[in-house]
């Protein structure tokens, strides 16, 4: 079954507790939660006190996207306040095996991204252990982008790993994504898609989830 993950930097700040509240209502599978230090990533976006926040509103999962340097530092802390995946960047750290064991200690889900550069095969071994891997078909940093069309060939290759090492994988892609790919993307083999824009767009999220849902 394929999930959608709404990205909340793209949301209506002014009404953030709402537009989670319709996100959950009309069908959203995860609250997808962007977090960026200006480090590596240029841009800075939001923390742990918004998330604690909205963690009181909502049942969905939170899937937290961590596009920070060092990200093992701030595990534990995202955890508290409520994260239910964790996501690190290869690019980002230097023990990666090591963070994704420390994350799974705490009972959540442990999930690795890859920047559009960067090759699947960089994380061949990490498959067995992990819970997801995120492919990032834009360079991260700021929503809106054209999806970079040789991504779908990297969603294959995880499908791939996925088959033969852990067939329970999530596979999940982030950017560009919306109605005129989406089954593209969910045909190499993707089973979570991120999508702001495409959710968002003219405060439509009730039409935006059934029309990215009616794709595939």
């Amino acid at each position: 079954m394929v999930k959608i993950a709404p990205s909340i930097l793209s949301a209506d700040f002014s009404k953030l507790g709402e537009d989670i509240k319709s996100l959950e209502k009309y069908g959203a599978d995860f609250i997808h939660i962007d977090v960026m230090d200006g480090m590596f990533v240029p841009n800075i976006s939001f923390g742990i006190p918004i998330m604690k926040g909205i963690r009181k509103i909502t049942n969905l999962t939170f899937d937290v996207h961590l596009m920070i340097e060092e990200p093992a530092r701030y595990v534990e802390d995202f955890v508290k306040a409520g994260a239910d995946i964790i996501t690190v960047h290869y690019e980002a750290d230097r023990h990666i095996d090591r963070t994704i064991n420390y994350i799974k200690g705490f009972g959540v889900k442990a999930a690795v991204a890859l920047n559009p550069a960067t090759p699947v095969e960089s994380i061949k071994h990490l498959i067995p252990n992990l819970d997801m891997v995120l492919i990032m078909s834009v360079n991260p940093g700021f929503g809106g982008q054209k999806y970079i069309n040789y991504c779908s060939e990297k969603i294959k290759e995880v499908k791939e790993l996925s088959n033969k090492y852990n067939k329970n994988l999530m596979i999940q892609v982030d950017g560009g994504i919306g109605k005129g790919n989406i089954k593209e993307v969910v045909d190499c083999g993707a089973n979570v898609i991120v999508a702001g824009s495409a959710v968002f767009k003219d405060g439509k999220i009730e039409e935006n989830i059934k029309d990215l849902k009616g794709e595939f």
